[in-house]
């Protein structure tokens, strides 16, 4: 067929087409996610979800590649990094948020939950929303929660009581609100890097770990310390985070389909740790761990001391804790 016998209109859209291709290949973006943790910890895992869902929402257009085990760098060192645009998206533990900004210490209160369902259902009050939108000025934009689950408390010996822990040295979150908690029980709060804990334990540096099931299940800790005591003393949620540098980059209509994705991974989270809790319970008793439940009323006059300071602190950890009750 000669050249001309081409009908320019059909070479003109041929044309359109090949550019619109490229100009969708150019619109794809890899963004980097961290967490601090294992990949099959629950804050990996809603990683993971948003992830796939947002890859298939945006038809592409968005590529999120997890980075666990904090490989980006440390809480501090990931905040930075999203404040500077140089990161797109994290998990930080709230407990680390809260030297930013302190009401977050409201999820720390002592004996403020009796179980995960209420930690669960307490990420969508409207204290907890104020809380993230605290966040924007320091250049993130808060999406919402994963919770890891209660605390509980593993130890090289068996305990129990909460008065068992007297003069034992814990491990515990560098975060005030642990801290007072663990003095007000006559315990030595002890903060460690992850990659010590075992080692410390081993050679009787540590007593014991505050800490939640998946973290004890992901690290084989009972290997260690094959006594669990189930507290409930505190949950332990992680904030999701977007750097507001990225976000404000993104059409209004790309923020919000972000913002439903997460939605639905904030909530599909929520469910299945509240399943994983009673496998990895499963588990640890399986491998021959030491369960004993301690009684919350053994310790519910220290957690009310400890709770009033903070609650007097700040007018937001008041308010959410006050919702928090009113949901019960």
């Amino acid at each position: 067929m000669k050249l001309s016998s081409f009908n320019p209109l059909l070479v003109g859209l041929a044309c359109a087409a090949g550019s619109l291709m490229v100009s969708a290949t150019a619109q794809a973006e890899t963004l980097r996610l961290s967490t601090p943790v294992p990949p099959s910890h629950i804050f990996s895992k809603v990683s993971g979800r948003l992830a796939e869902n947002l890859g298939e929402r945006s038809d592409g257009r968005y590529a999120i590649e997890v980075s666990p085990y904090g490989r980006l760098g440390n809480d501090n060192e990931l905040i930075q990094l999203l404040q500077h645009g140089a990161v797109q998206l994290g998990v930080v533990p709230a407990a680390s948020l809260s030297s930013r900004e302190p009401s977050f210490n409201g999820w720390f209160l002592p004996g403020e939950f009796e179980n995960y369902d209420e930690a669960g259902a307490a990420t969508q009050l409207p204290a907890a929303r104020s809380m993230l939108e605290k966040l924007e000025p320091q250049g993130m934009i808060g999406l919402g929660y994963i919770i890891a689950g209660m605390r509980h408390v593993l130890s090289t010996d068996s305990v129990e009581s909460i008065n068992d822990f007297t003069n034992q040295k814990i491990r515990v979150f560098p975060n005030p609100v642990f801290n007072d908690w663990w003095l007000a029980n006559g315990a030595a709060p002890t903060a460690l890097p992850t990659s010590e804990v075992a080692p410390a334990l081993t050679t009787n540096l540590l007593n014991a770990v505050d800490v939640d099931l998946d973290f004890v299940t992901a690290l084989k800790l009972y290997q260690q310390a094959p006594h669990l005591a189930l507290t409930n003393h505190m949950a332990f949620p992680g904030v999701v985070l977007v750097s507001k540098a990225w976000w404000d980059r993104q059409s209004e209509a790309d923020q919000q389909m972000i913002r439903e994705v997460f939605q639905e991974a904030e909530q599909w989270g929520i469910e299945e740790q509240a399943r994983v809790e009673k496998e990895n319970l499963a588990t640890l008793k399986d491998a021959g761990v030491e369960v004993v439940e301690i009684n919350t009323a053994g310790y519910a006059e220290t957690a009310a001391a400890v709770r009033q300071t903070y609650i007097d602190s700040d007018p937001l950890i008041a308010e959410f804790y006050h919702q928090v009750v009113a949901n019960q």
